[in-house]
């Protein structure tokens, strides 16, 4: 489902952000991606879903070849992927609805599927009482999970997080991680980027461990 081989991201400046990285996850597989602040866990996710692109080696997702695929081809790309972000990145302006809707809107949608579709995402996160609610008045757990319904509402096979419990407390992060592994059990392909090692060690998923832009440990820890 998602292979580098010998991947290396070099940015202009001269930062090499990851170094020959190596791995293979399988579809429908759940794995974590630790290390250090700045180990490169946000740059491997973000050459995922070609949000950058890498230097040197060999990428595949979901059968493409991300090095050969020409811009006009990205969108096709991220509809295969849902991304969600430590800061949300929600449009405050706008309702819950309408966050979640977005994707679907600028994929073209119809509204009666758009509806169907967003409302589903939102039952699921156990957010649809609050869907014509605004961001602001969400905690910082119930917008992750806004976050967690907006990337998943066009139900991608493959579903990438950088950082989703950073900002929460240990309690909510485990109802938070909780949500993907039930993403996970229905057959979505799961790549978590995370500090939570003590969260991770109790989940006890693969784990990918980058160390200054290298990829020095992939290990399956036992459950505490």
């Amino acid at each position: 489902m998602i292979s580098f081989n010998d991947v290396s991201k070099r940015y202009p400046n001269g930062h090499e952000a990851l170094k020959h990285v190596n791995f293979h996850l399988e579809k429908g597989e759940m794995a974590f991606l630790t290390g250090h602040s700045g180990a490169g866990k946000s740059t491997l996710l973000r050459l995922i879903a070609l949000i950058e692109r890498n230097s040197g080696g060999q990428i595949i997702v979901h059968g493409q070849h991300l090095g050969k695929m020409p811009d006009a081809r990205i969108p096709y790309l991220r509809r295969l992927i849902g991304v969600t972000f430590q800061e949300h990145r929600l449009l405050f302006d706008r309702t819950i609805f309408d966050n979640v809707a977005l994707p679907l809107v600028i994929a073209g949608f119809r509204h009666q599927e758009i509806r169907r579709r967003v409302r589903a995402a939102l039952d699921k996160v156990g957010l649809l009482e609050k869907e014509k609610s605004y961001p602001i008045t969400l905690s910082g757990g119930q917008q992750q999970r806004v976050g967690i319904a907006r990337a998943v509402v066009h139900k991608p096979p493959i579903l990438l997080a950088d950082e989703p419990t950073g900002n929460l407390d240990p309690v909510l992060a485990t109802e938070i991680m909780g949500l993907f592994t039930q993403f996970n059990q229905v057959g979505v392909t799961v790549l978590i980027a995370s500090h939570a090692l003590s969260l991770i060690k109790s989940l006890g998923y693969r784990t990918l461990i980058l160390e200054q832009g290298s990829l020095i440990g992939d290990t399956y820890p036992t459950p505490l």
